[in-house]
């Protein structure tokens, strides 16, 4: 992977909801991009004299990318990119433990 994907990947961390975790057990690093394929909430301050919302609070700290944004990317040199509803922890240690089983059968 090109060093400045990885620098862009942990940067603004709080915004994007981007991490890594490394295995233990089999050294290898998964990098986890949350997704958000929905519209970005309309939220920020009402104006007394409008009613109108003022201010764009929503485009920022969503936790999330939108999928156009995603740095997990083949071009990017990312293998294996998976896609899935909840928590990543579970398909984390599933694949940790596929690997796992490979590397103990192929020695």
């Amino acid at each position: 992977m090109r060093r400045e994907v990885l620098q862009r990947f942990l940067t603004n961390t709080d915004e994007t909801g981007r991490f890594i975790v490394k295995s233990s057990v089999t050294g290898i690093t998964y990098f986890v991009e949350p997704l958000y394929r929905g519209k970005t909430p309309t939220w920020g301050d009402v104006n007394p004299a409008t009613k109108q919302i003022e201010g764009n609070y929503g485009s920022k700290f969503t936790g999330a990318v939108m999928e156009k944004e995603s740095l997990l990317k083949k071009e990017n040199g990312f293998k294996n990119i998976g896609y899935f509803k909840g928590s990543p922890f579970g398909e984390i240690d599933r694949r940790d433990k596929e690997y796992e089983l490979k590397m103990k059968n192929s020695k």
